[in-house]
């Protein structure tokens, strides 16, 4: 009986220790697909509401300089990132180190990017995963910000408001007779606008994506920072 049941117990060790390999194969499988440049599902445009992030950033650091995207001319929504997707999850520094950028680049996008900081960062993180060349992701981000028009009444935006994601939302619906509700997501910080993320096929057309809707803004209403100077 003792032998019998010291068996049972190898046993059931040896089965799990199978699993456990055939887990961690599994995971290394998924890591090496995700670490592959150019296999994504679709893109996410995230659009930046620049005046949340600039008050933001000095409510972070009151005492240090504004970087340029807060120094200069006054911002409405600028292009945070062009994401690759997967289905679920996404790529991310999939070239380590990533081939760099040319400063020409740098500041043909600046007006699309308002930093060099951001688009160095989003170029390492996201843009080596998309399999493009430095060239060909900077005019992709640029046609991505083509297809999406920002509603009018957010370049004129004197004065502070207290906005709803779902007017945020219809704006942008109204902006943009193509753009479905289940395509992109109106995201916020714990009381500010932060961003609209919207879905895009490679070929830069709107496309549904249920988990980048699924985390949108959950508060009832959102400050919206006016542009500065306003």
């Amino acid at each position: 009986m003792r032998r019998g049941r010291f068996g049972r117990i190898v046993q059931a060790g040896l089965l799990a220790i199978g699993v456990c390999a055939a887990l961690a194969q599994t995971a290394s499988a998924q890591d090496r697909r995700q670490n592959e440049p150019g296999k994504f599902d679709y893109y996410v445009l995230a659009l930046s509401w620049s005046p949340s992030y600039c008050e933001a950033s000095a409510e972070r650091a009151p005492n240090r300089a504004p970087d340029q995207q807060c120094a200069g001319r006054p911002f409405a929504f600028v292009v945070h990132g062009l994401w690759p997707q997967y289905e679920k999850g996404f790529p991310s520094y999939c070239q380590v180190p990533a081939p760099r950028l040319d400063r020409a680049i740098v500041g043909s996008v600046l007006d699309l990017m308002p930093s060099p900081r951001l688009v160095f960062h989003e170029w390492d993180r996201h843009g080596t995963c998309t399999g493009l060349t430095p060239h060909a992701f900077f005019e992709a981000v640029r046609k991505a910000r083509a297809a999406v028009k920002i509603p009018d009444d957010y370049f004129s935006l004197d004065k502070p408001r207290t906005v709803t994601p779902a007017e945020v939302t219809d704006a942008f619906v109204k902006a943009n007779p193509d753009l479905a509700r289940d395509d992109f997501a109106v995201v916020c910080d714990s009381k500010r606008l932060t961003e609209v993320r919207v879905c895009l096929t490679r070929t830069f057309t709107f496309r549904a994506c249920p988990e980048v809707t699924q985390r949108a803004c959950k508060l009832e209403r959102m400050a919206m920072p006016a542009l500065r100077g306003g």
